[in-house]
């Protein structure tokens, strides 16, 4: 059910407006800023804090006022940590490595320890690229330096340091290193969880040498990793281009970089400034508004740009944004398909249509990771896409890529051959389109082009396995009813919108229905803390308060005392989840209530 195109069954009443916004405003698709763009930021090295950075959002906002687009810079410290050149030596040599963001620097004669070897299984996609993929049972590596492979993501760090291990150097795919970020802290840390941030050093060595540092398997290893840590000056620019409403839709991506980083983003990045360009122009003849951010801190503060955004206007965004867009690697080298598009369930239809009507493909859905900018779960947004494009899975095969977080699959993502070769205007041209597409459809539908029978199809199904896997250990049944009711009201609801097509009033109560029915389950679906916390980067599951119900079959075997008191545990987050549902319900009620009332006499 995640994976596959979502059905077009959006009635008549959520379509968008039949006016000639949208085909003006793809007439007007072009990439000549963009690539102006690409070719300057293909001199600068983007590193968050950088004066390359500060170059690169000072470039945004000249042309930003040159096409006389609003805009503001705001200028936030961030937390960051900052990779410098590394090295794993040995008795057989030395060899260069890179450290992952957030590692722990080795001080004065570097970290010495037996090293050992865990094989790790290949992640075979997007899906699996963040995942821990261990066995259940490590060799003891207690006190030693773990050698294993694939890249140094949060889960797979925080296994090895549970077990023990003082250092680790990870093995990565290919001939070149990858940058990396290893913490599981969404964001700027806290004072809850800034003593989960990594405590060992890491680094990350090319395949190559990967392979001869196996043979010093059982002997004493040597890291010297090199980071630093701290606070450092940014700078964020949000163009503002004002439609009829003050609702707006968030579009977003980030603007560093690991070295030049014209896949991973700068084409993002220019994307963004063209559509800046292109609703700009139109501003006049949009219903509702738009705001277009470029986030630093992406890549060396995990998302510490666009969470620190999110915190700040935290209230603003819960009560007027009707949606959000993030752009990370569209258009790269031979990206002619769409098999992997991330967006919330609801927002199926509107995000398969527009790929088809702009791009005459038919989209795969990948259902959101915790992963790229999606720093707006726990608030409510209802977002979709972040990478776009992709080199087809048969073409990848042959060249012998290996799956990547970016640049359209392309193996260059997060090294230094992620330079202009990497960018392909008729590609970029043509996401490009997609996006003001779907933009124009939120912007300026009567109603927002949501539907949420998706969305309880989605959640109706991960309650559905709940049960199953809970048995007789706890009863979910107040989960399953309340979300069948909010199913058939939905229903209701839906039929009436199709029967009525309702204008004006009846519209805006449709579409404030939709905002607060995005607040309530959105997080149901995704997010385990408050609407204001950020749950931390690793993989969650679908409706991640119930994630324990898998735990108790195991417990129930084992005899553990533990399982009652999980019992408890559960039972109080099913009825968060309950309830939730049980407040989605009423939501649509109340509306239907007023959509189907008699007008007044006379």
């Amino acid at each position: 059910m995640n994976d596959t195109p979502s059905n077009d069954t959006t009635p008549a009443g959520l379509a968008t407006d039949p006016d000639a916004l949208e085909p003006d405003l793809l007439k007007a698709v072009s990439f000549d800023a963009g690539w102006s763009l690409l070719e300057r930021f293909s001199t600068l090295v983007r590193e968050s804090g950088s004066e390359d950075e500060h170059v690169a959002a000072e470039y945004i906002a000249a042309v930003l006022s040159g096409m006389g687009v609003p805009f503001e810079m705001h200028e936030p410290d961030l937390y960051l940590s900052l990779p410098r050149e590394s090295s794993v030596e040995w008795s057989g040599g030395s060899i260069r490595a890179k450290p992952p963001s957030f590692a722990v620097p080795t001080q004065g004669g570097g970290l010495e320890g037996e090293l050992v070897f865990v094989p790790a299984a290949a992640a075979t996609g997007q899906r699996d690229l963040f995942a821990k993929r261990l066995g259940d049972d490590l060799p003891d590596v207690a006190g030693k330096i773990v050698l294993s492979e694939g890249f140094a993501m949060p889960g797979m760090v925080s296994a090895f340091e549970a077990a023990g291990a003082v250092g680790q150097v990870f093995i990565n795919p290919g001939q070149k290193i990858h940058w990396g970020i290893c913490t599981s802290i969404w964001g700027t840390p806290t004072t809850r969880n800034l003593a989960t941030k990594p405590g060992t050093p890491v680094v990350a060595v090319n395949h190559p040498d990967g392979e001869r540092l196996k043979e010093a398997v059982g002997e004493t290893v040597r890291l010297e990793v090199r980071l630093e840590e701290g606070w450092y000056p940014c700078k964020l620019p949000v163009a503002h281009i004002a439609g009829a409403s003050e609702e707006f839709m968030l579009v977003h991506g980030h603007y560093d970089s690991w070295d030049v980083g014209i896949g991973d983003n700068a084409v993002g990045d220019a994307t963004l400034l063209e559509l800046a360009r292109i609703f700009h122009a139109e501003a006049g003849r949009l219903k509702r508004s738009l705001r277009i951010a470029w986030w630093p801190a992406h890549s060396t503060g995990r998302y510490g740009g666009s969470t620190w955004y999110a915190d700040t206007h935290a209230l603003e965004l819960r009560k007027r944004c009707v949606g959000a867009i993030n752009i990370d690697s569209p258009g790269c080298w031979h990206a002619t398909e769409y098999d992997d598009v991330m967006w919330m369930a609801e927002a199926g239809p509107l995000c398969a249509r527009a790929i088809a009507d702009v791009a005459g493909k038919t989209a795969k859905r990948l259902r959101p990771l915790r992963a790229g900018d999606y720093s707006f779960n726990q608030i409510g947004l209802t977002s979709f896409y972040m990478l776009l494009s992709n080199i087809p899975a048969e073409e990848r095969a042959a060249l012998g890529f290996y799956p990547t977080g970016g640049c359209g699959g392309n193996i260059a993502w997060h090294t230094e051959d992620d330079v202009m070769a990497v960018a392909e205007r008729e590609n970029l041209e043509r996401d490009l389109g997609v996006y003001v597409a779907s933009i124009a459809r939120v912007l300026n539908a009567r109603i927002l082009p949501y539907d949420f029978r998706e969305t309880v199809a989605e959640l109706t199904g991960f309650v559905d396995d709940y049960v199953e896997v809970a048995g007789d250990l706890l009863d979910l049944g107040a989960v399953r009813a309340e979300l069948r009711t909010l199913s058939a009201a939905l229903d209701d609801l839906y039929a009436a919108i199709g029967e009525g097509r309702p204008d004006g009033a009846a519209a805006g109560t449709v579409n404030e229905l939709f905002l607060e029915l995005s607040r309530i389950l959105v997080p149901i679906g995704y997010a385990e803390g408050g609407p204001f916390d950020h749950d931390p980067a690793l993989p969650r599951i679908p409706i991640p308060r119930l994630a324990r119900v898998a735990e108790l079959s195991s417990l129930a075997e084992s005899g553990s005392d533990a399982l009652p008191f999980l019992v408890n545990e559960v039972r109080r987050e099913a009825n968060h989840v309950a309830n939730g549902f049980h407040e989605a319900a009423r939501a649509v009620r109340r509306a239907l209530a007023q959509l189907t009332a008699p007008a007044p006499a006379g």
